[in-house]
């Protein structure tokens, strides 16, 4: 890690601190992290007792737990097919939960807020690898656009708060994630977990075949969840720049690849039919990742085809217990 001017590092351990989306994918590795490093106050609101979508819930979150620092994860997402059908919901949603949360921390005086972007947000066709400063080169792919607008106006927000009101609001943009505790639903569910349900449901019952959206040919890049959570906490801890940064594994592979890798590792020895009358979405996502390890040291340290058995043990786990 090179020596910056936005390197002074926070000790977490000593903080109050709030994870918004605490209790969910990518937030319960995150409190795993902080609590490895010592974090005892940690304080996860759960939808069912504070609304963030709210100034109630909003409220009773700040009373309740007085945070110093704050990750903002929480989310209303889903993959292509939930995005093309609640994209005003999903806009309205990320958009008002992040916008208010961020003023009730600039009001309560919070030391430190870490802000979870997503690379939805980056041009349909920005140039590969996706670098930070070509962010807003352009309109984001459709089925993810009102999504990625929502979570990049916090960006925003972030950078016209620091300039204003001098508050430390950091903001990254993770890639997509996969792993163990993701969402398997097939109707709301990310690409590897859908595919991993499909080949596991597939083996198991003998069929020939199953379907995958589009042709293949897109590329994405995944970050492993608990490289992600290590991420974000490294970031807390050292960086304080106004710039966003990607989080990411930066190891592009297309969606055939990725399909072909899925049924070798689940024993799925059937084809692989593609629906071509479904969207394929964005073309390409390969991120530039310099400016993690410069600013705060972070390199993914899982290979992708290790993440990729682990997440496949616990789904088989987790099947099997429900079914047993």
């Amino acid at each position: 890690m090179q020596n910056s001017s936005h390197v002074q590092t926070l000790d977490l351990s000593r903080k109050r601190i709030v994870v918004t989306g605490g209790a969910g994918f990518l937030g319960s590795f995150l409190v795993e992290a902080l609590e490895a490093r010592g974090c005892r106050n940690v304080f996860v609101p759960r939808q069912r007792d504070y609304d963030l979508t709210t100034m109630t819930g909003l409220e009773r979150m700040f009373s309740d737990a007085q945070p110093e620092v704050i990750f903002h994860l929480a989310a209303v997402v889903g993959g292509i097919g939930a995005n093309r059908e609640n994209p005003g919901s999903f806009f309205y949603k990320n958009a008002i939960m992040g916008i208010q949360l961020l003023e009730y921390a600039r009001l309560a005086g919070v030391e430190k807020t870490i802000v979870a972007g997503t690379i939805c947000a980056y041009p349909k066709f920005a140039p590969i690898p996706f670098r930070e400063e070509d962010l807003w080169n352009g309109y984001p792919e459709e089925t993810n656009a009102p999504y990625g607008i929502a979570k990049k106006a916090l960006l925003v927000q972030c950078q016209a708060y620091r300039q204003q009101y001098g508050m430390n609001a950091i903001y990254l943009l993770p890639v997509n994630l996969y792993g163990p505790r993701d969402n398997f639903d097939l109707e709301t569910s990310h690409v590897i977990p859908a595919l991993v349900r499909k080949a596991i449901t597939a083996r198991d019952s003998g069929a020939q075949s199953f379907t995958c959206w589009g042709d293949g040919t897109p590329t994405r890049e995944f970050l492993f969840v608990r490289d992600a959570a290590e991420a974000l906490t490294l970031a807390a801890e050292h960086y304080n720049g106004e710039e966003p940064v990607n989080l990411g594994s930066s190891q592009e592979i297309s969606i055939r690849e990725l399909s072909e890798t899925v049924a070798r590792v689940v024993g799925f020895e059937g084809d692989i039919v593609w629906d071509e009358s479904k969207p394929n979405g964005q073309p390409r996502r390969k991120l530039d990742v310099e400016r993690a390890w410069k600013s705060f040291g972070f390199r993914s340290s899982t290979s992708f085809e290790q993440g990729l058995r682990e997440t496949v043990r616990w789904f088989e786990s987790v099947a099997n217990t429900t079914t047993a």
